[in-house]
């Protein structure tokens, strides 16, 4: 019709981005995957959104009968344009007598005839712009063989081709053997999967395995059904949005913790916070989420490990206000729930709250919570590297935090990602004069200079205090140090100096 765009958008906008904008016209795809895994609700929002462009769209449904295809359009709010004719292809009542189903002369032949009559005579009748077939699994049984199934798909691109209409044919993959034979002749094939994982929701996703002629996003891409249909979260590709920014130095309103990073954490880098359970990791964090927004930024966190209404209770007695940050606008913070959520998902909200906030600054705590929603830590290592890289290239600080197994001596980590962060600050609990305290190091920064000395801090009613350099230990960071200095050097649980280090 006169005024259509280039390409007939499916009307998931993910979808349409792994797509580069949509499908060509005029052709024939397949989309595909086992039973309950969306395509119906795909099908629904491609008819959907040919109606908002002002197109006519035809349902050819032959496995699920009219009302129950507007049952599910009810089920995501929606209600069927007029211009969206759902015709229930049913057999002729000639196919049903009971004396023609014992004939020697009843045959699937004379059935498969009349179903592709009756698709011809319905879009000869409503001339539709966009057709929905489903689904093939039907046809496939009527043809019996391989060969006479191909001469079918056949027949019906070539109609499709002549009448100039834009063709989806769905396949809930019930054959016994997975037949490849539409995979040929569509133009397009894309198949949507379902993953069962050991607990929480399932996870889906999606995959375009053939688009003749035209350039697609490959790989695996998550996606979800909710009420209002489905949403796709193409993979993140950071080389695709870098922009430029000054990588000025950001303080974070402890001097001493300044000094020990060089004077700052540059902007657009990013830091990874690892300690065991208990060390302040979190509060690191906070204390750069403050400064930004003492810099007249926002930012944002997102929480995988603890319950927000427990860190604002904890962090407001040490004179942190998160919860006054937020009311205020300057902290966007999400609970996220790992068994609910998949990585792609979560980058997508990172992304958006970026660049529709601007937000420079993201804490994401932790990364064992973010573990918990990949299957294979191998993913999480690329899905991290993306995440990072598009973040730093927005200029925008990221703070990551891992806590690591055990309290003293050797630590592990669940995964380590210390090469992809630009600077790595290390947390530990070491035990000195019957007192179990806690230690300070960066042990590395790719952008400058830092400290190479090992600090002890306190958490107190103000919050982070930093002392000078234990220069009078050794082992610190083994957790079991020996003492070799001289009086003053630890910090009183207040946070004043004191005579604790006294021979």
């Amino acid at each position: 019709m006169a005024g259509q765009s280039k390409k007939a958008r499916i009307g998931i906008s993910g979808l349409d981005d792994v797509l580069s904008g949509g499908l060509v016209r005029n052709r024939l795809y397949l989309l595909e995957g086992s039973p309950g895994t969306g395509k119906t609700t795909v099908a629904l929002q491609f008819l959907r959104d040919g109606a908002a462009q002002g197109e006519k769209s035809l349902y050819i449904t032959l496995s699920e009968t009219e009302e129950e295809l507007r049952e599910t359009a009810a089920s995501h709010g929606w209600t069927l344009d007029p211009s969206i004719v759902v015709f229930e292809l049913i057999p002729p009542e000639s196919l049903l007598d009971a004396n023609q189903q014992q004939s020697l002369l009843y045959s699937s032949d004379l059935e498969l005839g009349e179903t592709t009559r009756q698709i011809f005579d319905a879009v000869d009748r409503e001339k539709p712009d966009r057709v929905v077939l489903d689904s093939l699994s039907e046809i496939r049984l009527l043809a019996g063989s391989s060969l006479r199934y191909r001469r079918q798909i056949l027949a019906l691109k070539h109609y499709f081709a002549r009448h100039a209409i834009t063709v989806l044919m769905l396949d809930d993959l019930t054959a016994e053997s997975l037949d490849k034979t539409v995979h040929s002749v569509a133009h397009g094939v894309i198949r949507l999967e379902e993953l069962a994982v050991d607990y929480g929701a399932q996870r889906r996703r999606l995959r375009v395995i053939k688009y003749r002629g035209q350039h697609f996003r490959g790989g695996f891409h998550d996606f979800t059904i909710a009420t209002g249909g489905v949403q796709a979260f193409p993979r993140l590709v950071s080389l695709e949005h870098k922009t430029g920014f000054a990588r000025d130095r950001l303080a974070s309103g402890i001097p001493e913790l300044d000094a020990l990073l060089g004077g700052g954490v540059e902007k657009g880098s990013s830091a990874l916070i690892l300690g065991p359970a208990g060390t302040g990791k979190s509060l690191f964090a906070v204390q750069y989420v403050l400064a930004a927004i003492a810099r007249g930024e926002r930012a944002a966190m997102f929480v995988f490990d603890e319950e927000l209404g427990l860190l604002f209770d904890r962090t407001r007695q040490l004179g942190y206000d998160l919860e006054g940050a937020r009311a205020a606008g300057h902290l966007l913070i999400e609970q996220v729930d790992a068994a609910e959520l998949s990585p792609g998902e979560f980058a997508h909200r990172v992304r958006a709250l970026v660049d529709a906030h601007g937000v420079k600054t993201v804490v994401v705590d932790s990364l064992n919570g973010y573990q918990a929603a990949m299957p294979q830590e191998n993913a999480l290592i690329l899905h991290v590297h993306e995440l990072l890289q598009y973040l730093n290239r927005q200029g925008a600080t990221t703070f990551l935090t891992v806590a690591q197994h055990g309290l003293v001596g050797d630590m592990k980590s669940p995964v380590d990602v210390t090469y992809l962060a630009d600077t790595v600050i290390l947390l530990r609990y070491f035990e000195a004069f019957g007192r179990v305290r806690r230690a300070i190091s960066v042990v590395k920064k790719r952008a400058g200079p830092h400290e190479d000395t090992i600090r002890e801090y306190t958490i107190g009613a103000n919050g982070l205090a930093i002392g000078a350099p234990l220069a009078g230990f050794q082992g610190v960071l083994r957790g079991i140090p020996t003492f070799i200095g001289g009086a003053g050097e630890l910090r009183r649980p207040d946070g004043e100096a004191g005579q604790e280090g006294d021979a």
